[in-house]
């Protein structure tokens, strides 16, 4: 069995290790990432959106499966090129994928489906339209490019914006300035709560999903500054989370899979990896955004727990008899390694000294990100370096480990030292409590 798996990231760097030494492992990617090199047969470097490119190279090498690990391919049609050329992929076809791509198009599926823990919304291409409807809004909004900006374009009044005066003015910036590909934004009511992510297999008619996890947006410790592609996430070893009970995974669980059948009627079989992003309300878990691949970090706390083959879910996706997944029960801890200035202005070309002996007899396990291999060394580029991730019998031990593990790379780079200790999700669950008042 052969299989390509697409993108350069620590999420395709975790991707890689779940299907080793089960199958012939090949890359495309757009850096040399060199915990990816190790791994594969072969690899080619090249723009991950170059469909043509990527299927040469699929083509060239005999490939059975592609796993598609980011969204910018998926939005361009890779899978579509991919099985034209009758290679089976694991990821959604381009209109599938819209759940991700097209804001407005997840926001409308749920509207015509009546999937419940949508948020209100509306969709707008014209700025006085925005203008109007924000001064009769009541509450706080958040503007969203309707396409896709990297986890870094979505803008809430009360965090990044003053008040719904700024909310006016971003909107208009997205409009005019086609932030995320189109002049179109949608406006949502803000929610209060706390967020969480559900991932899941999918082979179009029946869904597997995965533990929750909580991921870390900021870019500074308590939650503060940018938000970024994610600082770091963890997971509890009951496939819950300290604040999240069984019965609100369940209704989270009971939304994916309706929007499972929903695409199904819309545009055809949605086979690959749902992440659900949801806000754990008063009221319940609600809808917040759809991603059409796994997370990152989010794949590094749910892949190193998986038992189940990993071909063997790959080819049941693809052959629609998914059946079900088994994980460890235990918790993970992850923590990202960026380079100072991340994610504004991240400093590219810096060294990196990584001690991979170290970190791994600190009982931890390092998956390479966004970084460049040049004669032997590890440089920076302007995104998030490597993540480090430990496994325990619960959230803090692991926590413990993944930090102590964090001394053994340096750089001019920094991290949040605060994910996945008692201090902090013990803030989280005080929120859901005073919520739930």
């Amino acid at each position: 069995m052969k299989i390509l798996v697409v993108g350069t990231g620590a999420r395709e760097h975790a991707i890689c290790k779940s299907l080793e030494g089960e199958a012939e492992i090949y890359s495309f990617m757009s850096n040399k990432n060199p915990g990816i090199a190790r791994i594969v047969k072969d690899f080619k470097l090249g723009d991950e959106t170059d469909t043509e490119k990527v299927k040469n190279f699929a083509i060239e090498k005999n490939i059975d499966i592609a796993f598609i690990g980011p969204e910018a391919p998926l939005e361009k049609g890779i899978v579509d090129k991919l099985l034209a050329a009758d290679i089976e992929t694991v990821g959604p076809t381009a209109e599938a994928a819209k759940i991700e791509t097209d804001k407005a198009f997840m926001r409308i599926l749920f509207e015509k489906y009546k999937i419940p823990g949508s948020l209100q919304y509306k969709v707008f291409n014209d700025y006085q339209e925005v203008s109007q409807f924000l001064d009769d809004f009541e509450g706080e909004a958040v503007v969203k490019p309707v396409g896709l900006t990297g986890g870094k374009g979505v803008k809430i009044v009360g965090e990044h914006l003053k008040d719904n005066e700024e909310a006016k003015k971003y909107a208009k910036k997205v409009i005019e300035e086609k932030i995320g590909g189109h002049s179109r934004v949608v406006i949502e009511e803000k929610v209060t709560g706390e967020e969480f992510t559900l991932q899941a297999f999918s082979d179009g008619k029946k869904l597997v999903p995965m533990p929750a996890v909580q991921d870390h947006p900021h870019a500074f410790e308590g939650d503060k500054g940018p938000i970024t592609g994610g600082m770091g996430s963890y997971s509890d070893k009951n496939g819950l989370l300290p604040f999240l009970e069984k019965k609100e995974y369940d209704e989270a669980v009971k939304i994916m899979e309706k929007t499972i059948d929903a695409l199904d009627k819309e545009v055809g079989p949605y086979k690959g990896i749902l992440y659900g992003q949801f806000m754990l309300t008063c009221d319940g878990p609600r809808i917040i955004e759809y991603n059409a691949r796994f997370g990152d970090p989010e794949a590094m706390n749910v892949l190193p727990l998986l038992e189940t083959n990993m071909v063997d879910i790959c080819e049941d996706i693809i052959n629609t008899r998914l059946k079900t997944a088994k994980f460890k029960e235990l918790a993970t801890v992850c923590k990202y390694i960026v380079p100072r200035g991340y994610p504004d202005k991240g400093e590219a070309g810096k060294p990196l000294e990584i001690d991979e002996k170290m970190i791994k007899s600190e009982g931890a396990d390092i998956y390479y990100a966004s970084v460049n291999e040049k004669d032997g060394r590890i440089y920076t580029t302007s995104s998030r370096a490597v993540a480090l991730v430990a496994l325990a019998e619960d959230i803090y031990t692991a926590e413990q480990t993944c930090e102590n593990a964090t001394k053994f790379i340096k750089g001019d780079v920094y991290h949040r030292r605060d994910i996945g200790t008692r201090e902090l999700i013990q803030k989280r669950i005080n929120h859901i409590k005073q919520i739930k008042k």
